[in-house]
């Protein structure tokens, strides 16, 4: 596996691959990864092509109350787990790479940037479309892979892909999870051992949801409430919003006629943890 760290570097790598005619397929990590990035990377694998993996640290996404600082960076233990998981290339960009002295364009992604995440972290998914759209062409990739457990982030990133004519093609892959259902994150490290066992209960609320919606449950409200109470029985999980949207527009509904996402944030002690589940409602 080649190990890229200028853009000269990237470039000329790039420029092979596509001369041999590969596809690029580009997985854009921010480090410290764990198995559902080699997940990610082990997809778009088998889909064939140049893999190429991104480790970087996005600084415009982070607000100034956020961990940037402490987020977990390890490019050795990164570099292992990407080839270790079929990758051709991992790039290591520098900041100066991304936002170079006097950078001062930013995307800004509008109202569906605004809710859920957008409403606890302000201004973070102008930050990652912002670099969403350097990475893209910086790669020229033909394809992106995304994991599910940021639903939103791959919402918003579909939306900037068609708004800003890229001819990338969005791909997310399903959330890898611990055997208990935990979402695998970066972020769970930092979780004590009673926190741990606590976050189980994000799992058990959007499987309630779930298993509404397949038992036929139509009213929302209902689903929701089942969703709220699971986890809100465990005391040391302190919700930020649970709620079921539509999957496109990110909307709350109000029935469960079509499928449906359960999206969750939630403290668990200090550390701060996403996750969601598609809503399938029976047939009548």
């Amino acid at each position: 596996m080649i190990r890229i760290e200028t853009m000269h570097a990237l470039r000329d790598t790039l420029r092979t691959a596509v001369a041999a005619g590969h596809r690029v397929r580009f997985v854009p990590t921010m480090g410290a990864l764990h198995d559902g990035h080699a997940s990610l990377i082990r997809t778009a694998r088998a889909d064939g092509g140049f893999v190429l993996v991104s480790d970087f640290v996005n600084p415009t996404q982070f607000g100034p109350a956020e961990d940037f600082a402490r987020y977990p960076r390890t490019p050795d233990d990164d570099v292992v787990c990407a080839a270790a998981a079929g990758a051709d290339a991992i790039w290591f960009p520098r900041v100066d790479d991304i936002y170079p002295p006097g950078d001062g364009t930013r995307v800004a992604v509008g109202a569906m940037g605004s809710v859920w995440e957008g409403a606890h972290r302000p201004g973070h998914f102008d930050g990652v479309a912002t670099v969403v759209a350097k990475l893209l062409a910086a790669t020229q990739a033909g394809v992106i892979y995304l994991g599910e457990k940021d639903f939103q982030q791959t919402v918003i990133v579909r939306q900037l892909v068609r708004d800003l004519l890229f001819t990338t093609e969005v791909v997310m892959a399903p959330t890898v999870r611990e055997a208990d259902g935990l979402a695998l994150s970066s972020r769970n490290r930092y979780l004590s051992i009673d926190d741990r066992a606590a976050a189980v209960a994000i799992w058990r609320g959007l499987r309630a949801a779930a298993g509404l919606a397949e038992q036929g449950e139509r009213d929302a409200a209902l689903v929701r409430r089942a969703l709220h109470d699971a986890i809100g029985a465990e005391p040391r999980v302190h919700l930020q919003y649970a709620e079921l949207v539509d999957p496109v527009t990110l909307e709350p509904v109000h029935r469960l006629d079509t499928p449906a996402r359960a999206i969750v944030a939630a403290l668990v002690g200090t550390t701060r943890l996403i996750d969601n589940v598609l809503l399938l409602p029976s047939s009548p």
